[in-house]
């Protein structure tokens, strides 16, 4: 259903020749999108999207975070915590924890992108600047390219061992191109093209894979727990498994590190989560969709993994956390394939959704003129395989506490920013026509609100500035000095996100409110 706009007396005005309208359900669109015309900071991917075209409903969002969800790294962090001393229960519990955390900021970044239609890069320019929005829209992307080197190599993986069903011992033994078969190398690069192909074709059709692609992954997962409990007459003995940890200081130690990494896994889409709220029908639907797609399947997807892991130890002696390993070992090779296809339908899902999208729309944000939505996404692509990401998920050290925590922090500090300006500082209230202007009242000076870029420094180092690594065996486990990059912002590292996000969030406002900074833009 479209609704009609109000009358002129209650329409905002960004200029007297063009309404700001607002309409029954408290979504807002320019009455003329064409003034948009300036190429420096506008393109057809960046301005706000027509109400017309804002159809994502309720399921959409709940197939999105399914879809987003049921990866090879959601199934692996249960299995990395266990791996660190917790039993099924303790991560499970840190899992659905951190995921009910990081779903407000989300849910409070999401309202701006389906009341004004627009996405992240554009949303931060009323915090950091219409220029200085580049600096937090540049540092997500980098994220989500080597999220996106990551994924596309399991997804490859998935391509290669299901290959290797078909045609055999020659093509999982193949001649080695530094180290590595040259069939997984090629199988890289089909995978490589699969995404590609289908995010260059834009978010329409990004919207139908994830709304077929959800579903089968539920069954796919279902069925792989009913065949390892078939044959392992139970879920084997990992249940059973008491914590080396206990619940006192040992757990705690582990604890709050990991539930940060935990919500460092998912801050990257609370920040750029309007890239995708953008195209919400109403404010209903992008809450509920999320707030019931995000907690209760990751959660799900949890318990899961270690149900199918404890199911593996039981059949094959040794548990094997990592799936598309499992689906490789089963004799069946009808359920191998099927399987197999089901983790590269999963894999897929998620690259083209939580690691293309954004970089795609910052790259865009850089460089309006010559970059578009799918300019980005090829551009993302290249970087992302030019960066080795897998070797971070190799120890879990490295994995949870350096990647995750280092990069929550970052992007914990933005969110605090983004969740101040727009809530506390104006009220959820915006002038859409100014966030493409180098005259209006998001230019700050010279394009770049100082405010923000300190908020964002200062919270930045009391969130990251202690980043240390672990010793295990007198072996440090990772980039960082033992005793932290700061030695004493060292205790501030194992809660990095929350550090950021709360230090940005109380910086920023307090900077913004003693410059009476306008409430009612």
């Amino acid at each position: 259903m479209r609704w009609s706009p109000l009358s002129s007396s209650e329409r905002t005005l960004a200029d007297p020749a063009v309404a700001q309208q607002v309409y029954p359900d408290g979504r807002v669109a320019l009455s003329d999108p064409a003034v948009l015309d300036d190429s420096r900071f506008a393109n057809a991917d960046l301005v706000p999207v027509a109400i017309e075209r804002r159809t994502w409903g309720t399921y959409n969002y709940l197939a999105l975070w399914v879809g987003m969800a049921h990866c090879i790294p959601s199934w692996t962090l249960a299995s990395g915590l266990v791996a660190l001393g917790m039993d099924w229960k303790q991560a499970v519990l840190t899992i659905a924890l951190a995921n009910v955390i990081v779903l407000v900021p989300m849910l409070l970044s999401g309202h701006a992108g389906t009341k004004y239609g627009i996405p992240f890069p554009v949303f931060a320019r009323a915090s950091f600047g219409v220029r200085g929005a580049n600096l937090p829209a540049m540092v997500r992307a980098a994220v989500a390219c080597c999220w996106f080197g990551i994924q596309t190599w399991i997804g490859g993986e998935g391509i290669f061992l299901l290959a290797g069903k078909l045609f055999g011992h020659g093509w999982q033994n193949a001649g080695t191109i530094s180290g590595t078969p040259w069939t997984q190398w090629l199988s890289f690069v089909v995978f490589w093209l699969i995404e590609v192909a289908i995010i260059t074709r834009g978010m329409e059709t990004l919207r139908r894979v994830e709304n077929w692609a959800a579903p089968l992954v539920i069954v796919g997962a279902l069925v792989l727990l009913g065949v390892m409990a078939a044959k392992a007459g139970g879920f084997g003995p990992l249940l059973d498994q008491p914590s080396r940890l206990g619940w006192g200081s040992d757990f705690a130690k582990v604890f709050f590190p990991s539930l940060m990494g935990m919500i460092g896994f998912w801050s990257t889409l609370s920040l750029n989560i309007p890239d995708f709220t953008r195209f919400g029908g109403s404010q209903r639907a992008q809450l509920w969709g999320q707030a019931l797609g995000l907690p209760t399947t990751m959660t799900l997807f949890a318990i899961l993994s270690v149900l199918v892991t404890s199911g593996s130890q039981a059949v094959y002696g040794v548990p094997i956390w990592d799936p598309i390993a499992l689906s490789a070992k089963m004799s069946n090779t009808v359920g191998a394939l099927f399987a197999l296809l089901i983790v590269m339908v999963a894999t897929l899902s998620v690259n083209i959704a939580a690691n293309v999208v954004s970089p795609a729309y910052d790259l865009s944000n850089l460089l309006p003129r010559l970059v578009s939505f799918r300019t980005g996404a090829l551009i993302t692509g290249v970087v992302g395989v030019l960066i080795m990401p897998w070797k971070l998920i190799a120890n879990p050290h490295v994995y949870i506490f350096t990647w995750l925590g280092f990069v929550g922090g970052l992007l914990g500090t933005v969110a605090g920013i983004l969740v101040a300006d727009y809530w506390i500082v104006r009220r959820a209230r915006l002038e859409l026509r100014e966030l493409y202007e180098s005259q209006g009242q998001y230019w700050y000076t010279g394009g770049w609100n100082l405010r923000a870029v300190a908020a964002f420094v200062v919270g930045g180092v009391l969130a990251v500035g202690g980043s240390y690594s672990t010793v295990v065996k007198g072996v440090k486990q990772g980039p960082f000095p033992a005793d932290g990059v700061i030695p004493f912002l060292k205790p501030l590292a194992d809660y990095g996100w929350a550090v950021g996000l709360a230090s940005a969030l109380l910086l920023y406002t307090l900077l913004s409110l003693s410059r009476g900074q306008n409430q009612d833009s």
